[in-house]
């Protein structure tokens, strides 16, 4: 079948290890838009976080944020929006709160990213890496608003990400719990995925799941690996996310994405 629509994660996929799109990777990018082939970030990251990169490369296109939660197209239309129930973002709050006090929690709803202290030095560092701004807010506050999260992120040190991954998962079973990273743990309602966000563009544009390719390097990019029609891992992807994959490419360092689709003659 022809493909129609491409979909990439973007933080160790799309850009390199020093957080950059290289000059081919956005070559794939306009030559697969001019050959009106839509091309789709898909990422665990807010909107601010994932429009920098298409500002500089210059092209709108339409993005899958909060891993699945939130869904736009290139005009900016919300398609798709789910958030955390405020009795679970309590809870799950609380239990962060009691249990592992020397974590940073972030609070994303919509286009804002709220935090207890935009000073963190983890802050900080993240907001360097996607260029997006966070604002000091009391959670407490937002939940009374009505503010609802669609995801919390987790900050800490690798171990303990690990540890919250498993304990969490297992305490709350409404929810979806996952590393994005050794250092980030993402937390949404359990009905959010990649898979589901790229479900709702397929049927969106009316194409079908066999026109989709879709490259990732994590865990959290297992369920989309395997729900496009051609599920394609970088090769700086763990073992254990590669043997969910159809194929493997070159790594996100060199140029992974543009050689797949020159080996398969969709780009030239």
């Amino acid at each position: 079948m022809a493909i129609k629509i491409v979909f990439s994660d973007i933080d160790g996929t799309f850009l390199n290890n020093a957080h950059q799109v290289t000059a081919k990777t956005q070559q794939a990018v306009k030559s697969l838009i001019t050959q009106n082939i839509k091309f789709v970030l898909v990422s665990a990251r807010m909107p601010e976080a994932i429009y920098p990169i298409t500002d500089k490369i210059g092209v709108k296109i339409p993005i899958i944020s909060y891993s699945g939660a939130f869904v736009l197209t290139e005009g900016q239309e919300i398609l798709h929006d789910v958030t955390i129930d405020t009795i679970s973002t309590k809870n799950v709050l609380e239990e962060i709160a009691n249990k592992y006090p020397d974590v940073t929690v972030n609070y994303y709803a919509g286009r804002h990213w709220f935090v207890k202290d935009v000073k963190d030095k983890r802050v900080i560092r993240e907001m360097n890496i996607t260029s997006a701004a966070a604002e000091n807010a009391d959670f407490n506050e937002l939940i009374n608003n009505n503010i609802a999260p669609n995801k919390i992120l987790v900050m800490s040190e690798p171990p303990t990400c690990q540890k919250m991954e498993l304990e969490l998962g297992k305490t709350f079973k409404n929810l979806n719990v996952v590393r994005s990273s050794d250092i980030l743990l993402e937390i949404m309602d359990k009905s959010v995925s990649k898979a589901v966000g790229i479900d709702v563009l397929i049927k969106h544009y009316g194409f079908g799941v066999e026109n989709a390719i879709g490259f990732g390097d994590n865990y959290n990019d297992v369920e989309m690996l395997e729900f496009v029609g051609c599920g394609v891992a970088m090769n700086n992807a763990p073992e254990g996310v590669k043997k969910f994959a159809d194929d493997i490419t070159d790594s996100n360092e060199n140029d992974g994405i543009y050689n797949y689709l020159v080996k398969k003659n969709l780009i030239k």
